[in-house]
């Protein structure tokens, strides 16, 4: 099994707990959900993921993924995210992994990085500023090199997301 299976399969096997935590069912269509959902590899809405699911399942309602969202996200297996546009969008949430984010402008891609003196920078100023940082988010917007060169992007504008290490 790979990694990343294998990871998908953790996440559904602790949203499984969660339900059983809460007294809730399991159910196929929250079921449909989560697994549409942990193997996103991007920044998914609900819309998005709802028309997702429905490739799968039919019968699943947009309130039913509305719901099964924000119970990912009560369980902290979804983080949710606001960028330029104001429309939420949810990630995996794995703790260990902060990244931030550059936002093309006009295609949308979104590019997640993390970088070690970006982290050692905030850090810094935080000390020199006698302030603890609880958290943080960095969200940084520009034009991608597609769209500066002209050149269509690879995928569609929220099928993208890239981790960055640098």
């Amino acid at each position: 099994m790979s990694v990343t299976h294998r990871l998908q399969a953790e996440r559904f096997a602790a949203f499984k707990n969660a339900l059983k935590e809460r007294n809730l069912k399991s159910t196929s269509q929250r079921d449909d959900i989560a697994r549409v959902f942990f193997a996103s590899n991007r920044h998914i809405s609900v819309e998005e993921l709802y028309r997702e699911v429905r490739k799968i399942n039919p019968r699943v309602g947009y309130a039913t993924v509305y719901r099964t969202v924000r119970l990912l996200r009560e369980c902290g297996l979804a983080a949710e995210r606001h960028f330029h546009d104001g429309e939420a969008r949810f990630e995996n949430a794995v703790e260990e992994q902060h990244h931030d984010h550059l936002i093309c402008e006009r295609c949308n891609r979104i590019v997640e990085f993390s970088n070690v003196e970006i982290e050692e920078l905030q850090e810094r100023v935080a000390r020199k500023l006698d302030f603890v940082i609880s958290g943080h988010k960095l969200e940084l917007y520009g034009i991608c090199g597609d769209c500066r060169t002209g050149r269509a992007p690879r995928r569609s504008v929220r099928d993208e997301t890239h981790v960055i290490r640098t």
